[in-house]
């Protein structure tokens, strides 16, 4: 008995022992794997990784939970972690992982074919990484999966007809990634699937299988944005458990099923947009009554819309760029019927064939309504009473219409509109005071129409204007001065009217303008000298009015105007010579006026074809096809009576000649002003997120351009105007990212300025996902940033980027004229915040723009240049290594911040070394790196590349050999100290940055007297 009990006990001992022995073993396994996995992490800015050592157990390690029986890891969650680097093949001996969260990193390289042994895995999240390479066909055998989400990538190769064998998936996601071929038909065994996103891969082609007609659990299907064609299978229409459905962005044709509807009961989403479906839109669609989003725009369809009475839900209608309507009465009727949407935001219905009147009820929708875009149709009637009762209103435009009657005052009730669009209609009577009221007015759209009176004073207190135009009606009266205190200004039309008076003087305030068309008027006086303020200007329209004088001096100021038009007045004096010099200038009319002397002969006057003086008798040499008489020193007494007829007779044969080829001209500048007017009002209103996601072709990474802290840009062509753009899409997962849309919207929309980047438009809206959405557009800058040439990869395969001694300085000098502007010359000064060589961009000249005012701040006056050390809530602004160190230990922002970061900025341009480098370690820093250096030293810690350039030419070897020379190296000096007083420690000790301004040109001036490359 006893050697039994003992021989059971020594059994139950043995199990034990081998049952530790084993645990032991499996645990090692798992300890092996996740230190491979952390072996292949490149890059870990939280410290995450730090909790991953010897001192505790790997179950207790940051984002990684075990089972409590045999301590076997079960869970790897590091999502938004910000970590780098490859996932490592070890990652396959996790054998009792269920759920696996990368998502939110920077993972690079493929997926390891190894997952596929991990046969308990349920949740596969890798979205928003950089993989690349193919899906592995292995992950098929992890046959317990429920959720595969790896969007947000840049997979490409085709998709793996292997998944259809994934029974248990729920969710598979692959959107936004580059993959290839067709969608496998296999993917219609997945008979538990409930979401399916392929959305955005921009290669995936062919048809649409059929077989996904068998996912009768499918919730969620988006294909939208690839290069899908043909007919929608019908059994698609017939998936009843569907409430999201989109197919937009594609080549599909076809005509929707009668009974939508009704085969889609639960539809919640519901896009075709940019197709080529045809036929009516269904009258069953009203059925689905869950819909909230309903976009069928851009499509060729037709017919009349019907009544949507049952979509109570519907937040988002447009049908905008079809066919529909007959232009006949009633066909806004369905208008009516969307009142019962109590929660609609969005209503689009612009250029379709739209007729009869605007239904009074309209004022009855929405009060949660935004926009309102009907334009390019043939609606009559007049602006409904009522209208003010849509509080939240930001978007009217019913532009392009038949829409007459007076603009009612109760339109100023509408304070939060941003843009107003009455422009090509019938409209009468006076601008109502009340438009004085829409203090958030951006775009104001009047011209065309037959108002009268005079503009309101009022008017002046749209104090966020950057559109406004009047042109086109029969107003009469002087221009309020007022109206120029809109500092915001871009646009400006006037002309066609009957103003009188003169053009105020105020007109030079507005630093911003880029178009200014006053012609076909009744202004008289002088050109005031103050329109030289107007640095902006690309168009100036002044012809047909009253004005005499001389052109003043002061317009020598305008270099970037395009178009000048002095044409029909009483000008007189010489045709100033610094014309000669506008490179910009496309075309300068001074026709029919009194100028005399001679004309220059230079620059744009070159070209006879861009330069009419005809009508001019006192002006005389310049070119020779102008037509104009030999300057003579000493006229002879009388000419022979032949000659005089002779040259009478030529005269008016040149005359007639040159009329015609005015009237030409004119006609092009109006088409072209008209073309540009529509261009800034679909820049400024129009530019929606479908207008962006096709800009950028889905935003794909091959239109990525940079990522910063709170964004990715892109860059895009508008598809109106073929304008290349930048697009910023803010990501709003990152903390701070709304507060930077605005903190940028804020400062850009009260600031312009030649080296600032130009903000074209912004766009809140949401996605097709119903997700927030928000992007900045910008103007393209083809030469990329100056990190760029600074900093060259050398990945390009191309030649190396570099830039020459005065092409820094010139950039050098670009930023901080930027910073002066900002800090001096705004309405409301601005501090930067953060200031750095990715943050200054280059056109194509070179000239450098600052841009990123998403950590901007508007200075009062008492912050404008004394810093304080009280602390502040906005947290540390900047980068590290330009940020001032008073913002690191809460030091109220300045000018002298930015002040700072520009210092740092002019040392590492000309000594090629980063703040950050690995050599400015324990005290060490940029600053006192150079301050020791310098004047001994300036070429030892200067740029190599600003020392050994080869001599490619004569410009070259002049270079070179000024560079060998001691004056050059004395310009690097001043250079130098310059940064070196921007960046000391103590803010009131640091330079001012107009003066560094002014030593900076004097640099220049010195530099270029030895004959440096211009750059």
């Amino acid at each position: 008995m006893f050697c039994s009990a003992f021989c059971f006990r020594s059994f139950v001992f043995l199990l034990s022992l081998i049952s530790v022995t084993c645990s032991d073993y499996t645990n090692e396994t798992d300890l092996l794997a996740l230190i491979q996995f952390k072996n292949k992490i490149v890059d870990d800015p939280l410290g995450i990784m730090s909790s991953w050592n010897s001192t505790i157990h790997f179950c207790q390690w940051h984002g990684v939970s075990c089972g409590r029986r045999h301590q076997r890891v079960r869970v790897l969650a590091l999502q938004s972690l910000k970590l780098s680097g490859t996932i490592s093949p070890h990652i396959g001996n996790l054998s009792f992982l269920r759920e696996l969260h990368l998502q939110n990193n920077s993972f690079f390289h493929e997926i390891p074919p190894q997952v596929g042994r991990l046969r308990s895995l349920q949740i596969f999240s890798l979205h928003n990484n950089s993989i690349s390479g193919q899906i592995p066909p292995s992950i098929s055998d992890c046959s317990n999966l429920i959720s595969i989400k790896i969007e947000f990538n840049n997979l490409t190769g085709e998709i793996p007809m292997e998944l259809g064998s994934l029974l248990k998936l729920k969710n598979l996601t692959l959107e936004v990634n580059g993959l290839t071929g067709t969608i496998p038909p296999s993917l219609g065994n997945l008979s538990s699937l409930e979401i399916l996103r392929l959305e955005k891969n921009k290669i995936l082609f062919g048809n649409v299988p059929s077989t996904l007609g068998k996912l009768k659990n499918l919730r969620i299907l988006n294909l939208m944005d690839n290069r899908l064609s043909g007919v929608i299978p019908p059994s698609i229409f017939n998936l009843s458990s569907l409430t999201a459905l989109d197919i937009g962005f594609n080549l599909f044709h076809g005509n929707l099923p009668s009974d939508i509807g009704i085969s889609l009961p639960n539809l919640e989403f519901f896009s075709i947009a940019s197709n080529q479906f045809t036929g009516s839109i269904p009258v069953s669609i009203s059925n689905a009554s869950n819909i909230e989003l309903l976009q069928v725009s851009l499509n060729n369809l037709t017919g009349e819309v019907p009544t949507l009475e049952k979509l109570h839900r519907l937040n988002f209608f447009t049908l905008f760029s079809n066919h529909l309507g007959s232009g006949q009465a009633n066909d806004l009727s369905f208008l009516s019927s969307l009142t019962n949407a109590t929660t609609l935001e969005y209503l689009s219905i612009k250029r379709n064939n739209f007729g009869g009147e605007l239904p009074k009820q309209i004022s009855n929708l929405s009060t949660m309504l935004g926009v309102i875009s009907l334009p390019e149709n043939n609606i009559l009637g007049s602006i409904p009473a009522g209208i003010e009762k849509l509080v939240n209103l930001k978007v009217f435009d019913v532009g392009n219409n038949k829409i007459s009657g007076i603009i009612p005052s109760s339109i100023g009730e509408l304070q939060n509109l941003e843009g107003l669009v009455l422009d090509y209609n019938n409209l009468s009577g006076r601008i109502p005071s009340s438009v004085g009221n829409l203090t958030k007015l951006m775009a104001l759209y009047l011209g065309d129409n037959s108002l009268e009176g005079s503009i309101p004073s009022s008017l002046g207190n749209c104090k966020k204007l950057l559109v406004l135009t009047l042109c086109g009606n029969n107003l009469s009266g002087d221009i309020p001065p007022g109206l120029f205190g809109i500092f915001s200004l871009l646009y400006i039309c006037f002309s066609k009217n009957h103003f009188s008076g003169s053009l105020p003087i105020e007109i030079g305030k507005l630093i911003n303008l880029e178009f200014l068309d006053v012609s076909g008027n009744m202004l008289s006086g002088e050109i005031p000298s103050s329109l030289g303020g107007c640095i902006s200007l690309e168009d100036l329209y002044m012809n047909s009015n009253f004005f005499h004088g001389s052109i003043p001096s002061a317009l020598s100021s305008l270099r970037g105007v395009l178009q000048f038009n002095f044409s029909h007045n009483n000008l007189s004096g010489k045709i100033p010579e610094f014309f000669q010099g506008f490179n910009s200038l496309e075309m300068l009319d001074l026709s029919y006026n009194n100028f005399e002397g001679m004309i220059p002969d230079e620059g744009i006057f070159k070209n006879s074809t861009a330069v009419s003086v005809i009508g001019n008798s006192q002006l005389c040499g310049g070119n020779t096809e102008l037509g104009l008489p030999r300057c003579k020193v000493h006229q002879p007494k009388r000419l022979k009576l032949k000659l005089k007829i002779a040259i009478f007779a030529i005269t008016v044969l040149l005359a007639l000649a040159l009329v015609v080829t005015c009237l030409f001209l004119c006609s092009s500048r109006r088409k072209r002003r008209e073309i540009k007017l529509s261009s800034m009002r679909n820049e400024l209103l129009e530019v929606s997120y479908q207008i962006l996601l096709k800009a950028t072709n889905g935003f794909s990474s091959a239109n990525l351009v940079g990522i910063g802290s709170f964004g990715s840009v892109y860059k895009g062509m508008l598809d109106q105007n073929g304008m290349v753009i930048a697009v910023k899409v803010l990501n709003l997962m990152r903390q701070g990212a709304s507060r930077s849309f605005i903190a940028e919207c804020e400062a850009l929309r009260n600031i312009r300025h030649r080296n600032l980047v130009k903000v074209l438009t912004a766009c809140s809206s949401i996605d097709y996902h119903g997700n927030d959405f928000k992007a900045i557009v910008y103007e393209f800058m083809a030469n990329g940033s100056l990190e760029d040439w600074l900093h060259p990869t050398g990945t390009g395969g191309g030649t190396t980027l570099t830039l020459n001694l005065l092409q820094r300085l010139n950039i050098a000098i670009d930023v901080a004229c930027a910073l002066e502007y900002l800090h001096h010359h705004c309405e409301m000064p601005i501090a930067h915040c953060d200031l750095k060589p990715s943050n200054v961009l280059l056109d194509d000249e070179l000239t450098g723009h600052v841009g990123d005012f998403g950590l901007a701040k508007f200075l009062s006056g008492a912050s404008l240049d004394n810093p304080t050390n009280e602390s502040t809530s906005i947290g540390v602004r900047g980068t590290i290594g330009y940020a001032p160190p008073e913002y690191g230990v809460g030091g109220e922002v300045s000018a002298y911040g930015d002040t700072y970061s520009y210092g740092i900025l002019l040392l590492e341009m000309f000594t090629g070394k980063r703040p950050t480098d690995e050599m400015f370690r324990e005290g060490s820093n940029l600053h006192n790196f150079v301050k020791r250096a310098v004047p001994e030293q300036v070429k030892q810690i200067t740029d190599p590349t600003l020392l050994q350039e080869e001599p490619t030419g004569d410009d070259d070897k002049r270079e070179i050999s000024s560079m060998r020379n001691s004056r050059p190296l004395e310009c690097l000096n001043s250079i130098l100290r310059i940064g070196i007083s921007c960046s000391v420690e103590f803010p009131r000790e640091r330079m001012k940055i107009s003066d560094a301004v002014a030593q900076l040109h004097s640099v220049r001036n010195e530099l270029q007297s030895t004959g440096g490359k211009q750059g």
